[in-house]
C-alpha cells in the first residue's frame, strides 16, 4: 500500500458515475439477527500462504462488536495494542460503511451472499493483518492493509474457517508493537479505502462463483474493479468535498502513474490479484476508461456474469477485445495531448489526465517527477527499430517522425530480428497520425 502523500487531485470535466444512493440495491436485510454475537472467536491467516485445504496457518483471534449498524458489524481483536480507536471512531467508521460504502458497492456491483445469515458484513480489525508485514517491510515496500478471504464463502471449504462475511483490517498500534506504528488517526482514515475495495472483491466472488456457478473473475479485471470502486466513493464526497476525495482516489492515481511510466515493463492481464502497483494501475486505467466508453452500468455487468476476462469484457460491450484493449491503449497517450482532436472512441471522458499528473507533479515531484508520466521514443519512421519484450495486454510507445514527402516504410514483427514471431504470439500494432 502506498502512503498517501498530503496532496489533492485535481479534474477536470467530471463525468457522472454510478451515483451514490441511500438505499441498496436489491432486498433490505435486517440489521442483526440471533447469528450475530458480541463476541466472536474466528481464524485468522496470513492470506499470502493460505493452504485451503489446511488450518495450519491460521491463528485464531478473539474479538469483541464495538459497532454495529444496519450492514456492518465492527469488531477488534481483545489484544489490539492501547490508545487505538475511541468509541467514537468506531461509530464514525460504521456511519461511513453503513450509509455511504456499502449502498455504493451494492448499487455498482451486486449483493453480498450472507450465507452466515447474520445480515452483516463482519470488519475484523486485528494484529494479525499488523503482523503479515515486519516493520523492516513495512517501512521500505509497504504494508497490507486488509484483505478478504475468498474461502470464508467458498461453499466447498467454508466450514473450515469463517463462513461468513469477513472483511480483516489492520488496527490502530501507535507505539509500532506489531510492524511499523498506525495512529488512529492514520488507521480510521485508510480504512473506509481498503474497505470498499476489498467489498468489491467479495462482492465479486459471490456473483461469479456462488451466485452463477463459475469462476472466480481474472485478477486483473477483478483488481480493476475494486480500484474503481475506490474512486466511486472518493467522487461520492464531490464536489463539495475534494479533500475526502484525494483521500479515496490518491493511491488508485499514483498506481497509474507508475504504469504510464513504463506501459512496456507492465501486463495488464495478470491472471491472479498479486501485480505490481503498475500492474494494478494498469488494471484500473482499463476499467475506468471502459467505463467512460460503455456507461455507469457496465461494472455491474462484469461482476453479475459466469464469464470472466478478456471474454467477459468483449461480452459487456459488444465489442472485441482487441480492440477495446488497443482503443485503451492510444487512449492512454491521445486522449487530452495538446493539439490534437481525439476521436470519441479513444478518450477518458472522466479524467484529464494531464492536467491531473501535472498538478501533483508541481505538489509532489519526489512521487510525480513528470508532468505526465508517458514519453515515448522518438526517431524517424525509416529507422524505427524497437526490440523488448511485449507484456500481456500493454505495449511500447513510440513516435514515428515522418516528413511530408519522406519515403514509404515497412514496419513488421520478428523475434529475433529475422525470425518470424510463434504463431501462438498475436503481436498487435495500433498506429495514429497525430498530425
Amino acid at each position: 500500500m502506498k502512503r498517501s502523500s498530503a496532496v489533492q487531485l485535481v479534474l477536470w470535466s467530471l463525468a457522472a458515475t454510478a451515483g451514490y444512493s441511500g438505499d441498496a440495491a436489491g432486498p433490505s436485510i435486517p440489521a442483526c439477527s440471533s447469528a450475530l454475537a458480541s463476541q466472536v472467536v474466528l481464524a485468522v491467516g496470513a492470506y499470502t500462504s493460505i493452504d485451503t485445504c489446511s488450518t495450519s496457518a491460521f491463528k485464531t483471534v478473539g474479538a469483541r462488536v464495538q459497532s454495529l449498524g444496519a450492514h456492518i458489524a465492527v469488531y477488534v481483536d481483545t489484544l489490539a495494542p492501547a490508545n487505538g480507536l475511541t468509541t467514537a471512531d468506531f461509530d464514525t467508521l460504521r456511519t461511513v460503511f453503513d450509509s455511504r460504502l456499502y449502498p455504493l458497492d451494492t448499487t455498482a456491483f451486486g449483493r453480498e451472499p450472507d450465507v452466515d445469515s447474520n445480515g452483516v458484513v463482519i470488519v475484523l480489525m486485528t494484529g494479525v493483518v499488523n503482523g503479515l508485514v515486519t516493520k523492516t517491510q513495512c517501512n521500505t515496500t509497504g504494508f497490507v492493509a486488509g484483505f478478504f478471504f475468498p474461502a470464508d464463502l467458498d461453499p466447498t471449504v467454508r466450514a473450515q474457517y469463517n463462513n461468513g462475511e469477513v472483511f480483516y483490517s489492520i488496527v490502530a498500534d501507535p507505539t509500532g508493537t506489531l510492524s511499523c506504528a498506525h495512529s488512529a488517526a492514520e488507521v480510521k482514515r485508510s480504512t473506509p479505502v481498503t474497505f470498499t475495495h476489498e467489498f468489491q472483491h467479495m462482492i465479486n466472488f459471490t456473483q461469479h462463483v456462488l451466485v452463477r456457478s463459475g469462476s472466480t473473475e481474472d485478477g486483473w479485471l477483478d483488481e480493476g474493479l475494486s480500484k474503481y470502486a475506490e474512486e466511486l466513493a472518493g467522487r461520492s464526497y464531490l464536489p463539495t468535498d475534494s479533500v475526502s476525495f484525494s483521500q479515496y482516489a490518491f493511491n488508485t492515481v499514483y498506481d497509474a502513474y507508475q504504469y504510464l511510466t513504463a506501459p512496456g515493463s507492465n501486463a495488464l492481464l495478470i491472471p491472479l490479484d498479486n501485480g505490481t502497483l503498475a500492474e494494478i494501475g494498469a488494471s484500473w486505467l482499463f476499467v475506468r476508461y471502459a467505463v467512460d466508453q460503455h456507461g455507469d452500468s457496465l461494472p455491474r455487468k462484469l461482476v453479475q456474469s459466469p464469464l470472466t476476462g478478456a471474454s467477459n469484457v468483449a461480452a459487456q460491450t459488444g465489442q472485441p477485445f482487441d480492440a477495446v484493449v488497443t482503443r485503451w491503449a492510444l487512449a492512454n497517450w491521445v486522449s487530452d495531448l495538446p493539439g490534437f482532436a481525439a476521436s470519441p472512441e479513444l478518450m477518458y471522458k472522466s479524467w484529464h489526465f494531464r492536467r491531473t499528473f501535472a498538478s501533483l507533479n508541481s505538489q509532489d515531484p519526489a512521487d510525480f517527477p513528470r508532468p505526465f508520466p508517458l514519453v515515448p521514443t522518438a526517431g524517424a519512421g525509416s529507422s524505427v527499430n524497437l526490440a523488448g519484450t511485449l507484456q500481456a495486454g500493454s505495449g511500447v510507445y513510440h513516435r514515428a517522425l515522418q516528413g511530408p514527402s519522406g519515403p514509404a516504410f515497412t514496419l513488421f514483427y520478428s523475434q529475433d530480428g529475422t525470425t518470424a514471431l510463434p504463431s501462438l504470439i498475436v503481436g498487435r500494432l495500433g498506429v495514429i497520425r497525430l498530425r
